[in-house]
């Protein structure tokens, strides 16, 4: 029997080409339209990209499948158990993240501290308003909450801006522009010292509303909160309090414990909050950048090794 490739997504005419000169054998199904795939998905070997409706048929006893390419950096809405019961390997994209990530944390940053958003607003309805109390980015101090490959590109722009850097993350490691990396031990204590803080972590049972009452009641009420990691990180009810107390002086979100966010949410309505629907990684680049990664790893299943750029650990959840 042929061994398959099914890829749930469109792919350009060069891609196509690239993996069909890496697995010459092999027969490739592409196409985001699911009925056109929906036919190979009990006999594909690899799958690449995700959809929830390929659980039921590929996740079976005597599946054919050994290894998802996920076309994405997080696999927290993925049937992880169901995966490592058969033995699948899952792979992601992350590394194509932090240019466009850290540019949407700056983004935010600068809007929130220079009030462009409010000015946007006031634009909207031909209002003149100028404000006497904008602040700076420069020289303050910025928390990075998950210095993974994300944190730390964030961490390399803010010394431009000659900020301070504090890393948190959950095994201590060293960046030429972080100066003080700790555990989630100090989370508390770096957060109190902080001008912005920066949450990148994946949505882990370990990180699950690790950012609370406790963590937002530390902050300094002048630091402003950004979430570019995942939604569950956060307590959506403990931020909104704080928001609304003055405990911290604004949000700048990416990402939500429900997505989309409900239209009666009150986060929508704050002017102290910048929200943007789940697309700080969005970039024209995309496309490329993961199907590198794809290839890298598809040469290596193909050579009989397993594939092991971004390869997923199971019992972390990333």
């Amino acid at each position: 029997m042929t061994r398959k490739i099914l890829v749930v997504q469109d792919i350009t005419e060069t891609h196509e080409k690239q993996i069909r000169s890496i697995a010459r054998e092999w027969e490739l199904v592409h196409g985001k339209d699911e009925e056109k795939w929906q036919p190979h998905v009990a006999d594909a070997e690899i799958i690449v990209g995700w959809h929830s409706s390929l659980a039921k048929e590929c996740l079976q006893p005597d599946t054919a499948l050994r290894w998802i390419q996920n076309w994405g950096a997080g696999v927290d809405n993925m049937p992880l158990q169901g995966i490592a019961e058969h033995g699948v390997i899952l792979t992601t994209t992350s590394g194509v993240h932090p240019n466009p990530i850290s540019e949407s944390i700056f983004a935010m940053m600068l809007g929130l501290t220079r009030k462009v958003h409010i000015a946007i607003r006031n634009q909207l309805q031909h209002k003149w308003v100028r404000y006497n109390d904008l602040g700076e980015v420069h020289g303050k101090t910025i928390a990075i909450i998950g210095a993974g490959s994300i944190g730390l590109e964030v961490a390399k722009l803010s010394k431009v801006f000659g900020m301070t850097v504090l890393g948190v993350k959950r095994t201590l490691s060293e960046s030429v522009y972080v100066d003080r990396m700790v555990t989630m031990d100090g989370l508390n204590e770096v957060l109190s010292e902080s001008d912005y803080v920066v949450v990148t972590l994946p949505h882990t049972a370990e990180t699950h509303h690790i950012i609370g009452r406790e963590q937002f009641a530390a902050m300094k009420p002048n630091a402003y909160y950004i979430n570019i990691g995942r939604g569950g990180t956060t307590d959506t009810a403990a931020l909104i309090e704080a928001l609304q107390s003055g405990s911290i002086a604004g949000a700048g979100l990416d990402v939500f414990e429900v997505e989309p966010l409900p239209a009666d949410n009150l986060l929508w309505d704050m002017e102290n909050v910048i929200i943007t629907p789940h697309n700080s990684g969005v970039t024209e680049y995309y496309q490329e950048r993961a199907m590198q990664i794809f290839l890298r790893n598809l040469r290596d299943y193909t050579e009989g090794r397993e594939p092991q750029l971004n390869r997923v650990d199971f019992k972390n959840q990333y």
